[in-house]
């Protein structure tokens, strides 16, 4: 197999070059290498047109039991939405959930439910499955991937609701998450404490990714 590099040098050092019954003249100042470099910057650049991220989010959760009410929510939701393939990924740090009614609440959130030392993240990534209109203002849209939590992949289909502001959108959706789904086990001790399905929010503006 011939060398590419030597290609371009042979191709660059002739002024003409036929593809069928065509005739081009070639720069020899230009290799072919740059122009090709060029036309991959420029798909590149018009591929990037359609990635948004989660510019400012906020994930909150809450747990309705008979003797306890708990919530919490954090900021540190990341994510990426392309509008020309209906992609999405998005993932939060599971130890940065605040709120709770008390410190050792959350110590108990982390180490003995979530596991977070040993399950830093969740994450919710998949696609679209409904048609992604980039004209309206206001769509609701179903989405279907894979909810990662606590080590455990679920299959869910989540629907959102899209609001375009300008050159961004603004992405909400709630949903239930059964904790049996995720094997997240509850001691007996605290069961009225703690609620066996937890109800997210997620509310979140992506804008177009620089």
């Amino acid at each position: 197999m011939r060398d590419i590099s030597s290609v371009f040098v042979q191709i660059s050092n002739h002024r003409y070059t036929t593809f069928g019954f065509m005739k081009f003249k070639l720069l020899p100042s230009y290799p072919l290498f740059f122009i090709f470099s060029g036309m991959m910057m420029c798909s590149l650049a018009l591929y990037s047109q359609n990635i948004f991220e989660s510019k400012s989010a906020l994930v909150s959760f809450s747990s309705k039991a008979p003797h306890e009410n708990i919530s919490a929510a954090t900021t540190s939701l990341k994510g990426l939405l392309n509008t020309a393939d209906n992609n999405f990924a998005f993932s939060i740090d599971v130890n940065s959930f605040k709120g709770f009614n008390s410190d050792l609440q959350r110590e108990h959130f982390n180490e003995n439910y979530l596991e977070s030392d040993v399950y830093p993240k969740a994450s919710f990534s998949g696609k679209l499955i409904d048609k992604f209109d980039v004209s309206l203002t206001t769509q609701k849209i179903r989405s279907k991937g894979s909810l990662d939590i606590h080590g455990v992949k679920k299959e869910r289909i989540i629907e959102v609701t899209i609001v375009k502001t300008g050159e961004s959108y603004l992405v909400s959706t709630s949903f239930i998450i059964p904790l049996t789904d995720h094997g997240i086990k509850i001691p007996k001790i605290v069961n009225q404490k703690i609620a066996e399905s937890i109800d997210v929010v997620v509310k979140s503006e992506m804008v177009k990714r620089q």
